[in-house]
């Protein structure tokens, strides 16, 4: 049976769902700039996420049991359970599982518990964003594509889009610290897990506010490189 480790299987499929735009993109217009290109693999890894997230909302009873199983192991091997669980195979046929994922939840669990815990922000808002921003992230994603709306309309839809990604993230960093969850973790762990994963819902929407503000002021699509 055919298996690929967890991280490299997650990191495909964002390739090829940002592969797919790319090449859409380039037949429908042949100039290709670096601004849709960032966004292109921003939006497709919302999409693996949206997915994982939506995971964390059907799986969360049995993401509370298994973050208590990768906390003990923690202490029992001393290795982090997020790269363990990376490195962990899994098996082709359970590439959608929502049982497989949900381990990512249960891993980073180990470190805020907040996501073990249906009654915390940080696991309500990626829930929601989950099931909420899935549709209009995927229309968004056409239309920078094929350029079937006018830039206007692609903008508006952008500048929503965005903005809510960069309150939501900024918000669970806030929450975070006030609930003083930083004080449980080592200092390596705080920047690369709760501040090096969450800075790209950040930086790249920042990017695309920029982008979807010109689509809007110049009624072109020239950002993206059309």
């Amino acid at each position: 049976m055919l298996t690929l480790p967890a991280g490299l299987l997650a990191a495909l499929k964002i390739a090829l769902i940002a592969a797919l735009g790319i090449a859409l993109r380039q037949y429908w217009h042949p100039d290709v700039g670096i601004m849709y290109l960032v966004l292109a693999l921003f939006l497709s890894t919302n999409l693996v996420i949206c997915y994982w997230e939506i995971c964390l909302f059907f799986r969360r009873d049995y993401i509370e049991t298994r973050t208590d199983y990768w906390r003990e192991r923690q202490q029992e091997t001393g290795r982090s359970p997020a790269v363990e669980f990376l490195k962990s195979k899994v098996p082709l046929k359970a590439a959608l599982s929502p049982t497989v994922w949900a381990d990512v939840w249960a891993t980073y669990s180990v470190y805020d518990g907040s996501f073990a815990d249906r009654r915390t922000y940080g696991f309500n808002v990626d829930v929601g964003n989950g099931f909420v921003t899935v549709v209009p992230l995927v229309i968004l994603y056409a239309i920078i594509t094929t350029e079937f709306l006018p830039p206007i309309a692609a903008g508006v839809l952008g500048i929503m889009m965005f903005w809510q990604w960069i309150y939501a993230t900024s918000a669970y960093w806030m929450s975070f610290f006030v609930a003083k969850r930083h004080r449980r973790i080592t200092r390596s762990e705080l920047y690369i897990l709760i501040w090096g994963t969450n800075a790209p819902w950040v930086l790249c929407p920042l990017l695309g506010f920029y982008a979807s503000i010109r689509l809007v002021v110049d009624d072109s699509y020239r950002v993206l490189g059309g």
